[in-house]
């Protein structure tokens, strides 16, 4: 099977990631149709995946637009969608990996006669979407869509209350290369040298810098606990959000924590600052879709502190594999940052049971297989993706 996928960012997040996984074991029967060129261009290539750049300039339609804003983007998507119609039928099957991929995705499968696939990377509610793409995501999908694949079932959940067809929706969780977060000791060592971490407890947030994300929240919750309790915030601001990360520093300056707040901005060595933690937070005030940083985190042997809403809780056990946390509530928050401080023991346990756990359930190479399975399924072929041929040193 030939597959044309589209997605709308240049900048890698937790869905083009996905992509990533989804796409490179299909090799040079997959293209990646890009509406923004970004470093996420060249994390394709770097994986061999062919990806072509298809817009020249951004897409003005966010979450939050209005009807009228969407009209208005129109004019802009006419030429978009034609090239994709184009390319679409050199391909067996589209497949979006976001929302705005659906849009022209709907359009170019009809205008081509090539199946659709959306995979739903979004709790489609009005906590982040405007009423408008709402009703725009879920009529498509249902007008469309062969197939519609959610990422947690939260995420499929809330795709049935918006007005989404069940009939065609299936949960298949993301997918990680698990070797990929197994890490050199002396590698990390150098690293809490480099960074100023060395005698101290660190926890970890990872993650664009976004008030739903709520770093101010883990900020709030290390002035509550003990001084050798220090914090690493990896991530920047993706989506003209640079007033909040101004207001983070405003608030780590407020609280006096100057010297136990690291800003390290994006960073391409995510499992090693892992690694580098006691602890991984993960503080977002409203219901995260998946969480794929929990799953990172535990991968590295780490313990988790998320909070308890949405897709998380489908992942994290309190007490078992992980802990769990109010959402917004720093005060909750710092006692069990405490805990995992003064009680190593239960946490050392936690952390390994959510290294086991997390390798046996998202293993990519099972999640591949679950999703080449319903590809066969639902369009009546069979999509298993062959390996990629060893290149020389590989």
């Amino acid at each position: 099977m030939r597959i044309f996928f589209l997605d709308q960012s240049g900048k890698p997040g937790g869905a083009e990631l996905c992509l990533i996984d989804i796409a490179k074991p299909y090799g040079n029967r997959a293209l990646v149709g890009l509406f923004a060129d970004g470093s996420f261009k060249d994390l394709l290539q770097q994986n061999h995946i062919s990806v072509e750049v298809l817009a020249t300039q951004a897409i003005q339609v966010r979450k939050e637009s209005s009807l009228l804003q969407g009209l208005k983007s129109l004019a802009q998507l006419a030429p978009l969608i034609t090239k994709v119609v184009k390319i679409a039928r050199e391909y067996d099957l589209i497949y979006a990996n976001t929302q705005k991929a659906l849009v022209v995705g709907a359009l170019a499968s009809f205008f081509s006669r090539r199946p659709l696939v959306y995979h739903l990377h979004d709790i489609l509610s009005t906590e982040h979407f405007s009423p408008t793409n709402l009703r725009i995501a879920i009529n498509l999908a249902n007008r469309f869509a062969s197939l519609v694949i959610a990422n947690s079932q939260a995420s499929k959940t809330a795709f049935i209350q918006a007005g989404g067809r069940p009939d065609i929706i299936e949960v298949v969780y993301n997918g990680f290369e698990t070797k990929n977060y197994q890490t050199n000791e002396s590698d990390i060592n150098k690293l809490q040298q480099q960074l100023g971490l060395q005698g101290k407890f660190v926890v970890g947030h990872f993650s664009r810098l976004a008030p739903w994300k709520g770093q101010h929240i883990l900020i709030d919750a290390l002035a509550k606990c003990p001084p050798e309790v220090t914090a690493i915030l990896v991530g920047d601001a993706l989506f003209g959000e640079q007033d909040y990360v101004q207001q983070l520093h405003q608030q780590v300056a407020e609280l006096g924590l100057e010297n136990r707040v690291n800003f390290l901005g994006f960073r391409s060595d995510i499992p090693q600052l892992m690694a580098a933690c006691d602890l991984v937070a993960h503080t977002s005030t409203s219901p995260e879709p998946f969480g794929r940083v929990i799953v990172e985190a535990m991968l590295c042997g780490k313990p988790v502190v998320a909070a308890k809403a949405g897709g998380v809780m489908e992942l994290v056990e309190h007490g078992l594999n992980g802990f769990l946390v109010t959402p917004g509530e720093p005060q909750e928050l710092a006692q069990v940052i405490i805990t995992c401080l003064q009680e190593t023991e239960i946490t050392a346990t936690i952390a390994n049971n959510a290294r086991t756990s997390a390798s046996q359930r998202f293993d990519v190479a099972i999640i591949n297989q679950q999703i080449a399975q319903l590809l066969s399924h639902r369009l009546n072929t069979n999509p298993t993706p062959s390996p990629l041929p060893c290149r020389e040193g590989e």
